[in-house]
């Protein structure tokens, strides 16, 4: 399947074609007044560009890597449990798409199908994401199903105790979510974080859900291997900070003993680049996925991450730099942000938010 759009912008509107009102709803939608989804971007738009001239920026490597594996640009598709909305084997196309592209898939725990069948599915690297749904003995089965399928990192989800009050949803879709089986979420603790630890052998643990750099410090301190800043995309707790706002204490308490990954609004390479600048190792694109992938399955993504290449690196050879490791907080500045935030705000030429 070959699918062509030639601006981000133009994406979104193919996937507002292709997709249900529902999925749509569920893909653009936040908890309560939404402010913590609109902070997201607003932070981002917030931050401001020091470019430099006079470089010679003729050879640019817009590469990374995460624990030992090469990115082709530092962007990992973040883990969305309820994927399969979105497209036809939409987990398995996001495996084909991250595979073809050089990125990395995270699974969650409640996508389908199993994490036995994607890992058939191709030997590119994946990171199994854990919601906590039974006691300690079902952590380590799931632990073993992990390690028995050769995924090479887990991502743990700390930020989810309760489902957060989604107003755009149907009454349906709330109700499917309301499971008793969430109510483990609410008792994990670091004795928690422990045992998964334990149960993964060798492979690193990230923990996604920090957002303040008391629990990023607690995070070296009770030896995780990897911080990723979310705040589900504004999804479970609402009047929270922008992510990005939150990365430069993250990254002092951290100091980088740990890589970061950050998600929470990203859908521009220029995005990307500021979080680079201010310590982040990558950045995790959820909605932007979403999108692609009503847009066009894994082709649309495939597609998605092609322009977010060429946004990555014109925005670097416009900066001054041919590598990541080159930038650092003297790249960006505090500044008004232009557009009134909300999901669609980085795509001005929609004409505003599209319901």
């Amino acid at each position: 399947m070959t699918v062509f759009f030639e601006t981000a912008t133009d994406m979104i509107r193919m996937a507002r074609r292709n997709m249900t009102q529902d999925a749509w709803d569920y893909v653009c939608g936040a908890a309560e007044t939404e402010t913590s989804l609109r902070r997201n971007r607003m932070a981002l738009d917030s931050l401001a560009f020091r470019p430099r001239v006079c470089r010679d920026v003729s050879d640019i490597d817009t590469s990374t890597s995460l624990f030992g594996h090469k990115l082709r640009i530092p962007v990992i598709l973040a883990p969305m449990g309820s994927i399969q909305n979105f497209a036809d084997r939409a987990a398995l196309e996001v495996d084909d798409a991250a595979r073809d592209f050089g990125s990395i898939n995270f699974i969650s725990t409640v996508t389908e199908p199993s994490l036995e069948e994607l890992a058939a599915n191709s030997s590119h690297p994946k990171c199994f994401q854990i919601y906590v749904r039974g006691d300690d003995q079902w952590i380590r089965d799931l632990c073993k199903r992990i390690v028995d399928n050769n995924y090479p990192m887990v991502t743990l989800t700390v930020d989810s105790a309760f489902y957060g009050n989604r107003e755009r949803l149907n009454p349906s879709q709330l109700a499917l979510r309301r499971v008793a089986s969430r109510e483990w979420q609410k008792k994990i603790t670091w004795d928690t974080v422990k045992l998964v630890k334990d149960a993964i052998g060798d492979r690193p643990l990230i923990l996604k859900g920090i957002q303040t750099a008391e629990d990023a410090a607690l995070c070296v301190e009770n030896g995780v291997d990897g911080v990723y800043i979310s705040n589900h995309g504004g999804r479970q707790l609402d009047h929270v900070q922008g992510n990005i706002e939150t990365l430069p204490e993250i990254a002092k308490a951290v100091d980088g003993k740990l890589p970061i990954i950050i998600d929470g609004g990203f859908t521009r390479g220029t995005d990307v680049i500021k979080a680079i600048a201010l310590g982040a190792t990558c950045v995790g694109i959820g909605r932007l996925q979403a999108w692609a992938l009503g847009a066009g399955n894994a082709a649309g993504l495939l597609r998605c991450l092609e322009l977010l290449e060429r946004e990555i690196e014109t925005t670097m050879g416009l900066v001054g730099v041919t590598a990541l490791d080159q930038l650092g907080p003297e790249y960006v500045t505090g500044t008004a942000p232009v557009h009134w935030p909300h999901e669609h705000s980085a795509f001005p030429h929609l004409g505003g938010r599209i319901e």
